[in-house]
C-alpha cells in the first residue's frame, strides 16, 4: 500500500513538473515570437526606409518628364526581386493614376452625379443592383445624426469608418455587407483591384497613358473591346487619344491626365513564417511617399 502510495505521490511530481515546464516553455516560446515579431517589424521598416532612399536618389527617376519616359522606366522596373540575409524581398511598380478614385464621387462634401451615374451605369453592366453604388457614397459621408444614409450599412457594422473608403480591405467590408444583404456574388463580374484606387485626395486624375481597361469602360461606357484598344498605347497629348466628339464630351465628367508623375509601389517582405505587405505612392517631383498601407 505504501509502495503504491509513493508510486502515486511520485507520478503526479513528475506531472506537475511537466505541466510546470510546459507552461515554462510556452511562455518561452510566446516571448520567442514575440522578440522574433518585433525584429521583422523593424526589418521590413529598414527595408522600407531604404527603398525610399533609392526612389529619392534614382537619377533615373528624376530624369522622367513624360509619358514615354515613365514607360520605359516601368517596363524595365515593374518588378524588383531580391534576397538578403534570409529575407525575400520583391518590389512591383506600376503608375499610381491606372484606376478611377472611388473617393473622387464625392467632391466639396457633395456627390458628382455625372460619375456616380458612370459608375452605376457600369455596375449594372456586370449585373450588379445599382444600390451597391449607395453603399459606396454612405462610406464617404460622414457621420449623420439622423442616420439618413442610402443603407443600413451602419445598423450592421456601427464602428464602419466613413469619411472615405481607406483602402481594398475596407472596400471589401462593404462588398461582404452587400453580398450578405443581397443573397447574391454578381460583384464577383468587378475586378476592383484594377478599377480602383483610394485616396482622399481631391486632385488625383487617372493617367490616360495607364488607365486599366476596367477604367475606360467605366467612364465612357463602352465595350470591352474599345476599352482594350484605348488602353493599349502610350499618350504624349489628348490629340493622340482616337476618341470620338461624344467620347471626348463624356471624358470631360472625370478628373484626368495625359502624365502624372507618381508610381505606385508594392513591397513583399518574406522570412521563414512571416510577411509584409507594404503599399505606397510616390511622387516622383516632390520626392515624397504616401498613402502607405501595411499588412503584416
Amino acid at each position: 500500500m505504501r509502495k503504491g502510495i509513493a508510486l502515486l505521490i511520485t507520478l503526479m511530481f513528475v506531472m506537475l513538473i511537466t505541466i510546470s515546464i510546459g507552461i515554462g516553455l510556452k511562455q518561452v516560446n510566446q516571448a520567442s515570437a514575440y522578440v522574433n515579431g518585433e525584429k521583422f517589424l523593424y526589418q521590413s521598416s529598414v527595408i522600407l526606409d531604404d527603398v525610399l532612399n533609392i526612389l529619392k536618389n534614382s537619377q533615373e527617376l528624376q530624369d522622367i518628364n513624360s509619358s514615354s519616359e515613365l514607360s520605359v522606366f516601368l517596363s524595365e522596373s515593374s518588378i524588383i526581386p531580391f534576397e538578403a540575409q534570409g529575407i525575400n524581398v520583391v518590389i512591383e511598380m506600376s503608375s499610381a493614376r491606372s484606376r478611377f478614385n472611388v473617393n473622387n464621387l464625392v467632391t466639396g462634401n457633395k456627390q458628382n452625379e455625372k460619375r456616380v451615374e458612370s459608375l452605376k451605369q457600369y455596375v449594372s453592366n456586370n449585373m450588379v443592383i445599382t444600390t451597391y453604388v449607395d453603399v459606396l457614397l454612405d462610406s464617404m459621408s460622414g457621420i449623420k445624426e439622423d442616420m439618413s444614409y442610402n443603407s443600413d450599412i451602419f445598423n450592421k457594422k456601427p464602428y464602419l469608418f466613413r469619411d472615405y473608403i481607406t483602402s481594398y480591405k475596407h472596400l471589401r467590408e462593404l462588398n461582404e455587407y452587400y453580398t450578405n444583404y443581397y443573397h447574391e456574388d454578381s460583384l464577383k463580374n468587378i475586378d476592383f483591384e484594377k478599377l480602383f484606387y483610394y485616396s482622399n485626395n481631391d486632385s488625383y486624375r487617372v493617367d490616360l497613358s495607364y488607365a486599366t481597361v476596367e477604367v475606360w469602360e467605366m467612364m465612357l461606357g463602352c465595350d470591352k473591346q474599345r476599352a482594350i484598344d484605348l488602353s493599349s498605347d502610350i499618350y504624349e497629348s489628348e490629340a493622340d487619344i482616337d476618341l470620338s466628339e461624344k467620347e471626348t464630351e463624356i471624358l470631360t465628367k472625370f478628373n484626368t491626365s495625359i502624365f502624372e508623375a507618381y508610381i505606385y509601389v508594392q513591397l513583399r517582405i518574406i522570412q521563414d513564417n512571416q510577411s509584409a505587405n507594404i503599399r505606397f505612392e510616390y511622387d516622383i517631383e516632390n520626392k515624397k511617399g504616401s498613402n502607405f498601407v501595411y499588412e503584416i
